[in-house]
């Protein structure tokens, strides 16, 4: 489908629901706040966000702030953990019913049984 096809659709909701281009606004200042670090943008985005459709959004990072503040200011990810937890339960879903931890470990590790 050529890409002008799938623009006509959201431009015709978003000039019958102006509010959610105001939304889409709000949600690209959050990750472009995330994406520069930029902390101090924080509780001015979550005013900004309380006042708009994704409110509920808002008012969870409010109530996660802490936590929120230390997702932008550190250097630290949880990426690759959370990685090989999603391996480990792919492996594990595939194998239900079929092998004990063994099996597991042979098949996440690689090491001959």
């Amino acid at each position: 489908m050529p890409r002008g096809h799938t623009q006509i659709p959201v431009a015709a909701i978003e000039t019958g629901v102006p509010a959610l281009i105001e939304a889409r606004e709000i949600i690209a200042a959050f990750h472009l706040m995330i994406r520069r670090k930029a902390e101090g943008d924080l509780c001015p985005w979550i005013e900004r966000g309380r006042a708009s459709l994704v409110a509920s959004f808002a008012n969870g990072v409010d109530r996660d702030i802490s936590a929120v503040r230390a997702a932008i200011t550190s250097g630290w990810s949880n990426g690759q953990t959370e990685g090989q937890i999603t391996k480990l339960k792919l492996v594990k879903r595939q194998m239900y019913g079929r092998g004990k931890l063994d099996l597991l470990e042979a098949r996440l590790l690689g090491h001959a049984i």
